[in-house]
């Protein structure tokens, strides 16, 4: 009897040390988002292993959970889509009692239109989309939308687009006079007309501004600020315009999927990027703020006050935090968008 006893003992360990290896989280964000070290370290502290899947829209990872059958815990969308995910029942309500750093978010952060009071997501990053121009190919101004959309000749064939709707149709309503969101089909009519004016001026449409800017492939582009400011630093004449037109203002944050496997493993990790040093870690590599109180001081020095970082006095006024579209507004904007990619 004590032989089977301890028999049934030390297979009860072994599980148990089995189960605390096997500890791991699968994370579903956006590509070249997620910091190495910030990983490395929540691993080496906790033992939970994380697997990253990348993802280059937000349409992109909505469609992919919406199908089923993905097997990821944790996905990163942007505000304007947080809406859209809860109603369709893809992510559930986090028991904030088990997120005691989730009073580090930072005041503004907190009761937000499209999450009030962080029922369902927690803060990644936030920033803006603008215009980025290597200055040593253009000295016009560079805070206006008609750098892309209506491009001045010395930049003509040098542009890349990143390839997001939102942002892109939204910064072409506001630079006609429209409001985000619109369905004046006048106005959408002068967005279409203008974009597919602009297109042959364009050399791209892709995610690899900051490539393309380090190694002066491109010479301006409609990119988001994180990309603008890791060029620059690789290439100082790059900079970063705020368009008097308006730009979008956005948020990514994180939220546990409604199906998610490791929740534990889950609420771990939500709780350990609210702390201010390691939501640094996630600034640091990305070039984004992330709306925790306290990570400021954690930041690389470059970042504290970087034009591409710190919106400037006379431009907050232009930014437009994008608001979630009903899905007549998208389906005209799919459209525009679909003939703008043929």
């Amino acid at each position: 009897m004590r032989s089977l006893r301890l028999a049934a003992a030390t297979l009860a360990l072994v599980a148990g040390q089995a189960a605390a290896q096997d500890r791991q989280l699968q994370l579903y964000n956006w590509g070249d988002y997620t910091s190495p070290e910030l990983i490395a370290k929540f691993e080496a502290e906790t033992g939970i292993r994380v697997t990253i899947t990348d993802y280059d829209s937000n349409d992109t990872a909505l469609a992919k959970v919406s199908a089923g059958g993905h097997g990821f815990d944790l996905v990163v969308p942007s505000a304007n889509y947080v809406p859209i995910w809860i109603e369709h029942g893809l992510i559930q309500e986090l028991d904030h009692s088990r997120l005691p750093n989730i009073v580090n978010i930072a005041p503004e952060w907190v009761d937000v239109a499209w999450d009030p009071g962080r029922r369902y997501t927690v803060p990644w990053q936030w920033g803006t989309t603008g215009i980025a121009v290597n200055t040593s190919a253009y000295d016009g101004d560079i805070n206006t939308s008609d750098i892309v959309f209506d491009p001045p000749e010395e930049l003509r064939g040098k542009i890349n687009v990143v390839p997001e709707m939102a942002d892109v149709i939204s910064m072409a309503i506001m630079n006609v006079g429209g409001e985000p969101c619109t369905e004046d089909l006048e106005v959408l009519r002068q967005v279409r007309d203008m974009l597919l004016a602009a297109k042959p001026h364009w050399l791209s449409m892709d995610y690899d501004s900051e490539a393309k800017l380090s190694a002066n492939d491109i010479m301006a582009a409609l990119t988001w600020n994180g990309p603008t400011m890791r060029a620059r630093l690789n290439n100082p004449p790059v900079a970063y315009g705020y368009p008097v037109e308006g730009y979008p203002i956005w948020m990514d944050s994180v939220a546990l999927l409604s199906d998610a496997r490791n929740v534990d493993e889950a609420y771990e990790f939500l709780n350990f990027i609210m702390e201010p040093e390691n939501a640094a870690l996630i600034s640091n590599y990305a070039r984004y703020a992330n709306g925790i109180t306290g990570s400021e001081e954690f930041m690389d020095p470059e970042m504290r006050d970087a034009p591409e970082i710190v919106i400037p006095e006379e431009h907050r006024a232009h930014g437009v935090f994008l608001p979630t579209c009903p899905p007549s507004a998208t389906d005209l904007y799919a459209q525009i968008w679909t003939e703008l990619q043929s």
